[in-house]
């Protein structure tokens, strides 16, 4: 049995899908009792699971052989992870595919070094493992810009003129599906990225091509950025790890680019390119 955590979030929602298009059928947790209850009204094996309230673990846990394991990115997802890790290994659970964050090990930025504090639970937790640490996700472009690629027909972000391997959604499913069904992935810790590195003038110039209307791209300062970040919700100390991980950016430490997707796969990661084109009715409509 494999337990899918954040099973409502874009990635965990892509790894259902792979899953379940392989023939596997995986328990699915989710923090709300509602959205527990509409999964199993749509007839999944449904639990639900709060990374900060014990008594939900060890029923989300058992008889579960895998968990994916994806934190919710708030506060306390250091403690609500390693709280996983550890009612995983007392419920029996042989493996561990945890979602972590690019370079983690070099714990270079604020979102790097919260996973790799994870991280290093996982690997001495006694339980198989894989490490999975995505670049920047495309999917980024349609959940979080497309508001005011609506309003104003641009996006802003405080990258500069940053180039980096920004990766399809669907490929870090693809390669989690293959970790917790498949062997030789124990022990490993993959680099996940998109196959080239773009920047976000570059990503705007496509979007422009593939979408038929002008797609712009605007580079603003940190304290902007941040401002408009918290402005429309973001915690604060989210949207300062957000703008620490695009000072790394601007470094050029996103521009590396990973031949793991093919590696574990065996297809090419998607092109920026192709997730244009794939999502072009979603942005086409943000355009209006």
């Amino acid at each position: 049995m494999i337990l899918v955590t954040g099973a409502g979030g874009t990635v965990g929602s892509a790894l259902l899908e792979e899953l379940k298009s392989s023939g596997h059928r995986p328990r699915v947790a989710h923090r709300s009792r509602d959205k527990a209850e509409r999964a199993r009204a749509a007839g999944d094996d449904a639990v639900i699971l709060d990374f900060a309230r014990p008594e939900t673990l060890g029923p989300a846990l058992e008889g579960v052989d895998a968990v994916f394991l994806l934190g919710a990115g708030g506060l306390g997802q250091v403690e609500g992870e390693i709280a996983v890790v550890d009612a995983a290994r007392a419920a029996g659970a042989k493996k561990i595919v945890k979602l972590s964050a690019w370079n983690a090990a070099g714990e270079a930025y604020s979102f790097a070094k919260l996973h790799r504090s994870i991280e290093r639970a996982v690997e001495s937790s006694g339980l198989a493992f894989t490490l999975l640490r995505p670049n920047g996700f495309m999917q980024n472009f349609v959940n979080f810009m497309a508001g005011s690629i609506k309003a104003q027909g641009a996006f802003y972000q405080p990258a500069g003129d940053a180039r980096i391997s920004h990766i399809d959604v669907r490929d870090i499913a693809r390669v989690a599906a293959r970790a917790l069904t498949t062997s030789g992935h124990d022990g490993k810790a993959y680099e996940l990225s998109g196959p080239r590195a773009i920047s976000y003038g570059e990503a705007a110039e496509i979007l422009s091509g593939v979408l038929g209307k002008r797609v712009s791209y605007v580079a603003v300062s940190d304290d902007a950025a941040r401002a408009g970040m918290v402005a429309g919700g973001m915690p604060e100390f989210y949207a300062d790890h957000v703008i620490d991980l695009n000072r790394h950016y601007r470094t050029g430490a996103g521009s590396a680019v990973s031949t793991a997707v093919k590696d574990v796969t065996g297809r090419a990661p998607v092109s920026f390119e192709e997730f244009a084109r794939d999502h072009a009715g979603a942005l086409a409509g943000a355009l209006g």
